[in-house]
């Protein structure tokens, strides 16, 4: 296998990731500074939404970029992957409960402020739609940390425990160890018998 290529589990991953990055985290990124630029960045309920939305991008392309890449290390197996964004939920359940509540005052129907308020209706606009982006997207991350950590416990369970060593972009369930860990970018640098003595004739031979 070429360790840039996704197995058929990768491909569906990194579709999900496209999806918080591209479809969510951008567009709650893009709102949440259109918010903090009208209020000069000064309400702390309007500031956790953005640096969260930063924090969730910069963590999920260098995620993408590592599992493309083929490289095998800590940041790529399925212990951090689920483990950091289960504390990525954590953290926007946590924002969006603080940040809806201080919202609460806010007028659900913008179009009741007058019209020559233009910049304040389109503020109220603005609120009302990362009221509702930001828990789009604490549940499309809990659902993708959900997801890894099933499918990585039932194919653990079913005698494939290797599932832990490696990426699991590049994991293949009917191979009994992944081929692409077997490649020289994956080499464990344990040194064998062959290393030392090569692999014609008896080893012993060489002392």
């Amino acid at each position: 296998m070429d360790p840039g290529a996704l197995s058929a589990v990768g491909k569906k991953r990194a579709a999900m990731y496209a999806s918080l990055i591209v479809i969510l985290d951008v567009a709650v990124l893009a709102l949440a500074a259109r918010v903090n630029i009208f209020q000069e960045f000064f309400f702390m309920a309007d500031v956790l939404p953005f640096a969260l939305s930063i924090v969730t991008l910069g963590l999920l392309l260098i995620t993408l970029t590592i599992n493309f890449s083929g490289i095998n290390c800590f940041l790529t197996r399925p212990t951090f992957e689920t483990g950091f964004l289960l504390c990525l939920s954590v953290l926007w359940l946590a924002s969006n409960a603080f940040s809806t509540s201080r919202w609460g005052g806010i007028p659900l129907a913008c179009s009741s402020i007058p019209a020559e308020y233009a910049y304040e209706r389109a503020w109220c606009t603005d609120v009302q739609a990362l009221k509702a982006l930001v828990w789009i997207l604490f549940v499309f991350l809990f659902i993708v940390a959900a997801f890894t950590l099933r499918y990585v416990i039932t194919e653990s369970r079913r005698g494939r425990s290797h599932i832990w060593d490696g990426p699991l972009s590049h994991y293949g369930p009917r191979a009994a160890t992944p081929s692409i860990w077997d490649s020289d970018v994956f080499h464990s640098g344990r040194a064998t018998m062959t290393d030392y003595f090569g692999t014609g004739g008896d080893p012993w031979v060489k002392f």
